[in-house]
């Protein structure tokens, strides 16, 4: 039996955002070392801050090495130097320089912006006491280099976290194909899982794909899903800024938020929209950045059509305004294999907001759809299917609209609120039992 350990922060008995810090059998101290933290937007980014708030709930101890803001756009609040230390809703975070590249250069440039973090990150790590556990989020696979290293020199056990599969994401993506650094990358995955403490994963498909490598015992292997803090995500009526600014007052809006990337598959929304041309009560609006961004607007342009708008990439305190004003989420994905164990973050707050969701794929998101009730599905990459799913949803009956939505809340608040996937992941955690 451990001793019984009450951690403060600044003489503090709460956390921001509320919330009672709770007495833990044995207070652990967690590093966490990520290309993305907050403010950087993204998935991977609000996963990591919500698991250190609720570890620290739990009167664990979390620290956190992450790179200078640089993903999606986002501008670097830090200056010019090469590491500066900050406090982010009670987390002492260490960040380091890194190599900005714009998202819309080609994977060799992306090889330099992830390298630079892998260097410049063990400076960090330095300045910290030796934790308990070293968690690594992936990707970029590469900072496991980084992380291995620090793990045999000082004898921390690491925590791979995977949010992704590499390189099989990338391959599939065709945004790696030369077959040295294939071969590579899969080397250097397949060692990090067998050298791992524990291996963290985001889908129950990467869950199963880690144990099928055979390289780390499968009840090593730990699930701690994309999820919502259900108050940062309320259903709040549709404001008449955003709506003044689209001109969406007599609009059925149909929202995708988040990153325009390779895996999305967002020109099936530029097909529904083409489709619905003749409907002037229905609208797209996608909000964020990334690669393919340009390439979007320019098909939009080219097509003539005026059913298609853009924003730019907002913080999470803006997103509810943006809920407000939807009619549904639309939420694609390319058709591939790989995908069918995807898990949108983006699914989440949406179904918080109470806003039904149409998710353009197949697989594990897709059953859970389906499971809770909160929107429909429709085959990857099918514009057609997509566009009958949009005026079904427009032409639906508001009480059915209302309670799709409304499922979809019940859901997440049952089954993926972030203090309850924290448990469920501390429940399978065994510290120091590997030894």
């Amino acid at each position: 039996m451990g001793e019984w350990v009450l951690i403060r922060y600044d003489g503090q008995s709460k956390l921001e955002g509320g919330g009672d810090i709770v007495l833990a059998e044995r207070a652990l101290h967690f590093v966490f070392l990520t290309q993305y933290y907050p403010p950087e937007p993204g998935a991977a980014s609000l996963r990591l801050e919500a698991m250190a708030q609720e570890l620290t709930r739990k009167g664990h101890r979390v620290s956190v090495v992450a790179a200078m803001s640089h993903h999606l756009g986002a501008s670097s609040r830090q200056g010019r130097g090469m590491q500066v230390e900050e406090v982010v809703r009670g987390i002492p975070v260490i960040r380091t320089w890194i190599w900005r590249v714009p998202p819309n250069r080609r994977f060799w440039w992306r090889l330099l912006n992830y390298f630079s973090f892998v260097v410049t990150s063990f400076s960090g790590l330095r300045k910290l006491p030796h934790p308990d556990y070293l968690l690594i989020e992936s990707p970029p696979l590469f900072l496991g280099i980084t992380g291995r290293l620090y793990s045999r020199l000082f004898h921390v056990p690491y925590i791979l976290s995977v949010s992704d599969l590499w390189p099989e994401s990338a391959v599939a993506l065709g945004l790696v194909t030369n077959p040295l650094l294939v071969g590579l990358t899969k080397n250097l995955e397949l060692s990090l899982y067998a050298h791992a403490g524990y291996v963290s994963t985001v889908t129950e498909g990467i869950q199963q794909a880690v144990r099928d490598t055979g390289r780390i015992a499968p009840e090593k292997v730990l699930f701690f899903p994309n999820g919502v803090d259900l108050a940062k995500f309320p259903r709040v009526a549709p404001g008449e800024a955003l709506l003044n600014r689209f001109g969406a007052h007599h609009k059925k809006v149909f929202l995708y938020p988040g990153t325009m990337g390779y895996a999305q598959g967002l020109e099936v929304v530029v097909e529904a929209a083409k489709r619905l041309q003749d409907r002037t009560d229905i609208a797209f609006l996608l909000v964020g950045e990334g690669p393919v961004k340009a390439e979007l607007t320019r098909q939009v342009r080219e097509a003539g059509l005026d059913n298609v708008w853009f924003d730019a990439l907002q913080p999470v305190e803006n997103m509810p305004e943006y809920f407000g004003i939807a009619r549904g989420v639309v939420v694609p994905l390319r058709k591939h294999p790989l995908f069918k164990g995807a898990r949108p973050s983006k699914v989440f707050p949406a179904w918080s907001a109470q806003v039904p969701v149409i998710y353009v794929g197949e697989g594990e998101m897709a059953e859970l759809i389906l499971t809770a009730g909160g929107g429909t599905v429709v085959e990857p990459e099918d514009g057609a299917g997509l566009a009958g799913a949009v005026v079904q949803m427009a032409d639906m009956d508001d009480a059915l609209w209302a309670a799709m939505g409304q499922a979809g809340r019940n859901f997440v608040q049952d089954h993926y609120t972030w203090q309850r996937i924290a448990e469920e992941w501390l429940k399978s955690f065994q510290p120091h039992s590997e030894g």
